[in-house]
């Protein structure tokens, strides 16, 4: 099929159709029931991802305790940690995504209201479901299992010993770059318009870029490229070594996901070029 081409600046032979940006400030959309049914999904949908993944990271860390003879190759390990924060994302992504676009992480709906996919309003609700639905899910957690998730961290992300702060926020800026990247691409309308399979697939990429991405910095920070996820477990664990350097795991994000959505929107689809040949354009006329 036919790309875009470029002819005196201007793009032509388009075979797919962009859908138009999204209003900053929609007052309408609070009047409609498919906004709070959204944000409904997505807290529920957060709610989950944090239940499952916290607990599986505190059984791997009960199985391993070699002071109640644990066996430190037991467990499901880093991998399998990896797995269900991945898998998690993967199910629960092609669950909502056709009810609130499957967000389940503020720094993916940052950096889509970056690059106009979603409303202000949207996007302020949905932060905050997911923050909410993350402090809900690790409070079912430490209801269930209070002894084991209070002994074992509750699934909080801090700075590992041997690592600066500076190298921490690196690895959040960069993990979160790749997993809003691989969202932009993976949604991205040029691409579904000539894969038909890829709205039925786009579930995958997202979930592995996640799993790939807790493979290379659970070592460092346990891995937060999600604030809501960072944000519940230090609410629910409420320790001072959850919040020392809490900060990280909201900067880092927001900056990894402000440079993933620059870098879609204006390099690999040139929205500047586009906006300057049109401007070009009608300035001709």
């Amino acid at each position: 099929m036919g790309k875009d081409i470029e002819v005196g600046g201007e793009f032509i032979a388009k075979d797919y159709h962009d859908p138009p940006p999204a209003p900053l400030i929609d007052a309408e959309e609070l009047t409609q029931w498919s906004l709070y049914r959204a944000v409904i999904a997505e807290f529920i949908a957060t709610l989950l991802f944090l239940y499952i993944t916290v607990l599986t990271v505190i059984g791997y860390k009960s199985q391993t305790d070699t002071a109640k003879n644990g066996d430190v190759c037991g467990g499901v390990g880093v991998l399998g940690i990896a797995w269900a924060f991945g898998g998690m994302i993967f199910v629960l992504v092609y669950c909502t995504a056709g009810i609130s676009g499957g967000h389940i992480n503020p720094a993916v709906t940052f950096g889509l209201f970056l690059a106009r996919k979603v409303s202000l309003v949207r996007a302020i609700l949905y932060m905050v479901a997911q923050c909410l639905g993350a402090i809900c899910g690790c409070g079912l957690v430490k209801a269930f299992q209070k002894s084991y998730y209070t002994k074992y961290g509750g699934g909080a992300n801090g700075l590992a010993s041997g690592f600066s702060k500076g190298t921490a926020l690196g690895a959040e800026i960069i993990g979160t770059f790749v997993l809003v990247y691989t969202v932009f691409s993976a949604t991205d309308p040029k691409r579904n318009a000539r894969d038909s399979h890829v709205p039925v697939l786009a579930p995958l990429p997202i979930g592995f870029a996640v799993f790939m991405v807790h493979l290379a910095t659970i070592p460092i920070t346990g891995t937060g490229i999600n604030p809501a996820r960072s944000f519940g477990a230090a609410v629910i664990y409420n320790e001072d070594k959850a919040w020392d350097d809490h900060w990280i795991f909201w900067v880092g994000p927001f900056i990894g996901a402000a440079i993933a959505a620059l870098y879609h929107q204006y390099v690999l689809r040139a929205a500047a070029v586009k906006a300057l040949g049109s401007f070009r354009s009608s300035s001709n006329i």
